[in-house]
């Protein structure tokens, strides 16, 4: 199969490209930096620019599926300016896929688009699945929403449309987990608030894993990309400490503390969500690195 992949650099696309690439499928990718265009055997670059409705036509040629990873960071400061880029960075990008898609109809069967789990409502005690309706009405879960819609638009060409929702991605190399470690290191961890909130998690390994298993099973529709053995931030801290070897002396930290040093982005600390993947799993998903302490010693090792 040939994939296009959008935000391919990024700390997902990498893992998942090593993935493809080594099961013998093409990649082609899309990137805003010319000097990151490369063309490799299986593997070739294309400039786009989703802000200027720039991109190379030539990326859709022969594509069977297209994965779309590309969005802001939202682990920086939420100024108003910030979160107007978090949310067009993920619907003009998509926008201009869609055009894009509507031109150029070809061999495309796939839309498999990146999302994540704060459209869940907050709680400390219900377990959701994929077929939760409420959502919850915040910044972020009004994100997603805007997100998953971008996504749904390409069923009218046909295309099977698979959104995964995604939790907190354990890696050494990005994402939350390093910011968790850093304090921890230096002697200086402690859980958050009460440490009783639910955090649903995948490691980096799985999540690439789970986007190949949705691409070549040709998938679609929701799926929650977390493990079935979600922590307290409690455990979480303390499981970081004891791989790490460090002490844990500090008392929790208050929410207030946190929001005046972050605002608001201070809610992912706080976040409480009891995810289930279940769904993805009963169609045959394993996961690698089930149990937290074990995935944190893969990472740590």
């Amino acid at each position: 199969m040939k994939i296009l992949i959008t935000g391919a650099t990024g700390l997902v696309g990498r893992e998942l490209v090593k993935l493809l690439l080594a099961r013998n499928h093409s990649v082609n990718y899309l990137t805003t930096s010319i000097s990151k265009i490369e063309s490799k055997p299986n593997y070739k670059g294309f400039y786009w620019n989703p802000q200027q409705g720039k991109i190379d036509e030539n990326c859709l040629y022969e594509v069977d599926a297209i994965v779309h990873l590309a969005g802001a960071s939202i682990s920086k400061r939420w100024t108003k300016a910030y979160k107007q880029e978090i949310i067009e960075s993920r619907i003009l990008s998509a926008e201009l896929l869609y055009n894009l898609v509507k031109k150029h109809p070809n061999s495309v069967k796939q839309f498999v688009s990146a999302s994540g789990t704060a459209i869940y409502p907050e709680s400390f005690t219900k377990v959701y699945d994929e077929n939760t309706k409420v959502t919850e009405d915040s910044f972020l879960s009004n994100v997603v929403k805007k997100w998953e819609e971008s996504a749904d638009r390409f069923q009218v060409f046909g295309l099977k449309v698979c959104k995964i929702r995604t939790g907190i991605v354990l890696s050494e190399q990005g994402g939350a987990l390093p910011e968790m470690v850093k304090p921890i290191k230096m002697g200086f961890g402690a859980a958050f608030g009460s440490g009783r909130q639910t955090q649903s998690w995948i490691h980096i390994e799985d999540l690439a894993a789970l986007y190949l298993f949705v691409i070549e099973k040709q998938l679609e529709g929701i799926f929650n990309a977390v493990t079935s053995n979600p922590v307290s931030n409690a455990m979480l801290t303390k499981v970081i400490a004891r791989v790490l070897k460090k002490p844990l002396w500090l008392p929790n930290i208050p929410e207030f503390v946190m929001k005046l040093v972050l605002g608001e982005m201070s809610y992912l600390l706080f976040s409480s969500k009891n995810l289930s993947s279940q769904k993805i799993q009963n169609i045959g998903f394993e996961f690698k690195f089930p149990q937290l302490e074990q995935a944190i010693r893969d990472l740590y090792k």
